[in-house]
């Protein structure tokens, strides 16, 4: 099984990256974890359609990653909740089902366009605030590896 977490825009800030890397390095030892960007494009001002149009094309761009049996988990607001337990034990659900690549994509600013929520087979909320895309990114990655150490009976310290 392996883990795609794919989002829109680049971690800029090294802070970001670098927490980001470090999750990615731990996580390494439970099987193949990635990430992959795709370019943010600059926000439409003025316009909700013009807005709709760029989650739209950043969206084409997310769906030309994914392939056709990945298992896609949008993380969204409004989306299913889970804590960490909760996480872990669908995660394995999923791989005893066969899951073969779970995707967990992040939108830019803007969020996802209609695009990727029609493809994703469901939606995931980390909380119903609002987060910069690149700290939703290094939570995920600290969650997987929460969920990971969970499954492998290891205890996880804050």
């Amino acid at each position: 099984m392996s883990t795609l977490v794919l989002c829109v825009g680049k971690l800029k800030e090294k802070p970001y990256r670098q927490m980001a890397d470090e999750y990615l390095k731990r996580l390494s030892r439970y099987g193949k974890f990635e990430e992959a960007e795709v370019p943010d494009l600059p926000e439409a001002a003025g316009s909700a359609a013009l807005g709709e149009q760029v989650k739209a094309k950043e969206g084409e761009a997310l769906l030309a990653r994914i392939r056709p049996g990945d298992r896609v988990i949008a993380l969204t607001i409004p989306g299913k909740t889970a804590d960490s337990p909760s996480l872990a034990a669908h995660l394995q659900e999923l791989r005893n089902a066969g899951a073969g690549r779970i995707v967990f994509v992040i939108g830019g600013s803007l969020g996802l366009g209609k695009n990727v929520l029609e493809r994703a087979d469901e939606e995931l909320s980390m909380s119903p605030m609002t987060f910069p895309h690149q700290l939703a990114r290094v939570m995920l990655l600290e969650q997987l590896y929460r969920a990971e150490k969970i499954l492998a009976g290891e205890r996880y310290h804050k």
